[in-house]
């Protein structure tokens, strides 16, 4: 059974920086790409960034320079890290395959930009 576990997420100012983490159980993550969704408030749930596992990446216009995707093969970890985060960036982020499957949604994890 796959599962997938964000954590990192939490209330930070305009400007500052957040990394989050994906941890993944069963044997999805070599083999698959891997990507970062989140969801807003009132809003659908939208792609941020994907990276395959040989390591090519891809953005959504919203986090290129912002934010940077990585995952750890030997650790079945995938990462987030973001910068010069907006208010904007809040919302609800979750991990999952890229295309993503309906079950294998997480709880996700909360980020906050706020003054």
């Amino acid at each position: 059974q796959v599962q997938l576990v964000e954590s990192g997420g939490g209330l930070v100012q305009p400007g500052g920086s957040l990394r989050l983490s994906c941890a993944a159980s069963g044997n999805i993550f070599a083999i698959n790409t891997m990507g970062w969704y989140r969801q807003a408030p009132g809003k659908q749930r939208e792609w941020v960034a994907s990276i395959t596992r040989l390591g090519s990446i891809n953005y959504a216009d919203s986090a290129k320079g912002r934010f940077t995707i990585s995952r750890d093969n030997a650790k079945n970890t995938l990462y987030l890290q973001m910068n010069s985060l907006k208010p904007e960036d809040t919302a609800v982020y979750y991990c999952n395959q890229s295309p993503p499957r309906s079950t294998y949604w997480g709880q996700g994890t909360q980020v906050t930009v706020s003054s």
